[in-house]
């Protein structure tokens, strides 16, 4: 499968357009929430979740660091109060960031976490890697400022506002565990086989490619 990774690199950066679409917001997720009640924000949270190629990338990258079901739940415990700290709180009070900036930097943290995981900071910069688990909350306090620019780009209306974000931030929690599962089952049983390896490095290699790309398109949207 990576025999040839130059044009598995190519055939990643090709796809990049299309999944850079796939995360905006649309106009038709406005049309839901302005006929739906508390349970559309829910399903837009949770689709916003499913398409959100950035966070899902950062969440791969922790997975393929951490061993055992326990320490997943924790590390995903701690992203998941981290972005919703700030989502929720961001949010209901108005805090405004500029959505190309934020997401570029999350995209530097899709780059760090695939830099991380091939051991770049004992390889090259010879230190040991900052302690992970206080990483994750600091990047998933950011990824949540992220979404937080997500849903403040909507039109929420003047009622009910606290309960349409604490539905949409429920929304995102169950879209994180829809799109998690599947990653979890196949990186578990990638480990099982001899080629995980290869795996582990292609695909951390992909990580950093990613990051480097969303955030050179992320910069120059904002500099348009």
């Amino acid at each position: 499968m990576f025999q040839n990774p130059k044009k598995n690199i190519l055939a990643v950066l090709l796809l990049f357009p299309t999944i850079l679409l796939a995360h905006d917001v649309s106009s038709g997720d406005q049309v839901i929430l302005n006929n739906g009640g508390l349970l559309s924000y829910v399903w837009v949270g949770a689709k916003h979740m499913l398409t959100g190629y950035d966070h899902l990338l950062f969440l791969a990258g922790v997975i393929f660091f951490i061993d055992g079901f326990k320490d997943i739940i924790k590390f995903i415990t701690v992203f998941t109060i981290g972005h919703s700290i700030t989502l929720i709180g961001g949010t209901f009070l108005e805090i405004q960031v500029n959505e190309y900036l934020i997401d570029a930097i999350i995209a530097l943290s899709v780059l760090y976490k695939g830099f991380e995981n091939l051991k770049g900071f004992e390889k090259i910069f010879k230190i040991k890697a900052p302690n992970l688990l206080a990483m994750v909350l600091i990047f998933g306090l950011i990824h949540g400022l992220g979404l937080s620019t997500r849903l403040q780009s909507f039109d929420m209306g003047e009622e009910q506002i606290l309960l349409k974000i604490l539905s949409f931030n429920m929304g995102v929690e169950l879209g994180q565990i829809a799109a998690l599962v599947p990653i979890i089952f196949l990186i578990s049983k990638w480990k099982e086989k001899s080629s995980y390896k290869a795996f582990y490095k292609a695909s951390n290699t992909y990580l950093i490619i990613a990051g480097i790309v969303l955030f050179m398109y992320q910069i120059y949207l904002y500099s348009k």
